[in-house]
């Protein structure tokens, strides 16, 4: 069962919260059974076992990985996030990495996360997406 009714948006939040607090446990609560990973163009990562095993070992190799959100932006059950990262698997300064955006889109069933997507931070995405610069 998802985090009471909460809106999607309020979902998205909690499972960013979950990542930059290294909580594997509460992100696999957050996932659905057939929870999806899509990371850039990589293979996706299905199923809510396989990913909190991912999760796991992405928070022991890089515990200082944080996301830093810059804009929202809520459709239905989609959730769009612009923001930027620090300590990931880089292995850049904090400072050169947080020139670097991205896009994540969570999707939302339920209460719970069944994508978890990781797109370029394109004008077109922006724009898909409803991240326009207001």
């Amino acid at each position: 069962m998802g985090e009471r009714n909460l809106p999607p948006i309020a979902i998205a939040i909690s499972f960013i919260d979950c990542i930059n607090r290294g909580d594997v446990a509460g992100l696999g609560r957050l996932m659905t059974a057939d929870h999806v990973l899509q990371v850039l163009d990589e293979a996706p990562i299905v199923g809510r076992h396989e990913n909190v095993s991912a999760w796991t070992g992405y928070a022991t190799s890089f515990p200082s990985y944080v996301i830093y959100p810059h804009r929202l932006a809520a459709r239905g059950g989609r959730v769009a996030v612009l923001g930027h990262t620090t300590g990931s698997h880089l292995g850049l300064p904090h400072l050169e990495e947080s020139t670097m955006t991205l896009i994540w889109i969570a999707e939302i069933e339920s209460g719970l996360v069944r994508l978890w997507r990781l797109v370029e931070d394109t004008l077109k995405n922006r724009a898909d997406l409803g991240l326009e610069q207001v």
